[in-house]
């Protein structure tokens, strides 16, 4: 299985490497359902755009390859690393290293003490900066459940005020997502 240079990757093809990488059948049906729910979120703010709808589902592969015990932070560099070794060009790749929390600084990282590279993981483009607000609003807790802006930003408040007001902004340019159909139709809880 090869990536096609040029165009967003299909998502038969995004499929399959989720299959590939998945250690578990489980683990693969949590993680896939999150992503593709993580793209019908971002589909609401970028209707048809399909480097956005290719981010949203790869942003998360990187949880795969989390060994026991580590940190859960790792899986945005740990998925980064998995892309750029299946060929995935860099504007891709970035989806899973750039859409931690409302963005991580090198300040964030060094101030709390995070386990990343020392860097600012914070998105860039449009695209990543949609496909990261998106992910706020599911969690793969268990068990899985739908998250409003209103209880993600007292979530993100603990890690300070820069992050609450980096949220704070995202919400102001691009309101909140219609959640309540989605979490019917995939039997999650919305909080």
């Amino acid at each position: 299985m090869k990536f096609q240079p040029g165009r967003p990757p299909r998502v038969k093809w995004i499929r399959d490497l989720h299959e590939r990488h998945a250690p578990s059948e489980a683990a693969l049906d949590l993680v896939w359902t999150h992503c593709r729910i993580v793209a019908e979120i971002a589909g609401q703010f970028a209707p048809g755009d399909s480097l956005v709808q290719a981010g949203a589902l790869l942003h998360d592969i990187g949880v795969y390859r989390l060994a026991p015990g580590e940190s859960y932070l790792r899986h945005g560099i740990l998925g980064h690393e998995l892309l750029t070794e299946a060929g995935v060009p860099e504007e891709l790749a970035r989806f899973c290293s750039h859409h931690t929390g409302a963005g991580l600084t090198r300040a964030d990282i060094e101030t709390q003490g995070l386990p990343l590279p020392p860097g600012d993981y914070l998105a860039e483009t449009p695209e990543e900066e949609i496909v990261m607000y998106a992910d706020k609003f599911h969690s793969k807790t268990t068990p899985p459940r739908f998250v409003t802006a209103s209880s993600y930003a007292v979530s993100v408040a603990r890690f300070g005020p820069a992050p609450a007001a980096r949220f704070a902004a995202l919400v102001a340019r691009y309101g909140e997502p219609a959640l309540a159909g989605l979490a019917t139709r995939y039997g999650h809880e919305l909080r």
